[in-house]
Formats: structure tokens, sequence, C-alpha cells
């Protein structure tokens, strides 16, 4: 099954935000972020289910997928066959994103 990739908005804001602060903070790799972002829904489109189950989310089935070169999680879910990007987060905060 193919699955449809549909990016909130909310992650499309958050994507972006970071993809400034990156490009501003990290002038050697300016372009890291985007990249990384790719990468993740490249791979997480073939294989759902490798990111780690959310247990305390509000909706079910919420994963998140550990962006290591950028240190952001991403948080998506799969509702039939669309592929739902919910938002991104920096690894170092305490709390998990409202979802």
């Amino acid at each position: 099954m193919s699955l449809q990739l549909h990016v909130s908005g909310r992650a499309a804001r958050e994507i972006e935000r970071v993809v400034q602060w990156w490009a501003a903070n990290r002038p050697a790799a300016p372009g890291a972020v985007r990249k990384e972002v790719e990468r993740a829904l490249r791979l997480l489109l073939q294989e759902p289910g490798i990111g780690a189950l959310v247990p305390q989310a509000s909706e079910p089935g919420v994963r998140r997928f550990r962006m290591e070169r950028i240190r952001y999680w991403l948080y998506y879910r799969v509702v039939g066959n669309r592929f739902e990007v919910l938002t991104v987060w920096h690894g170092s905060r305490d709390k998990e994103p409202s979802l």
C-alpha cells in the first residue's frame, strides 16, 4: 500500500521555524534540516512502523522518529493510507508536545 503524505499546518510552521533557526545558527550546514526531514520521510513512508509509539498522545497511533543529525523528533501517525506529519520537537525538551 502506498501512503499519501500530509504535513499538518503545525508541522509545516515548526519545520520552517527550525530551518530558519538552523540557517542562522549553523552556517556550516544550512540545509541540514530539510535534508534530514526529507531523509526521514523517505524512510518512514517505506517503513512507518519503525517509529516508537507515543503512549501519552491524545490520539491513537502517534509515533516519533529521531532525526539524529539535527537532534529533533518527527511526530507522525498513519491513518488508512494517509501518513500524517504532526510536528517536530527538539530532543532536549523535557516534555512531549501536546498531540
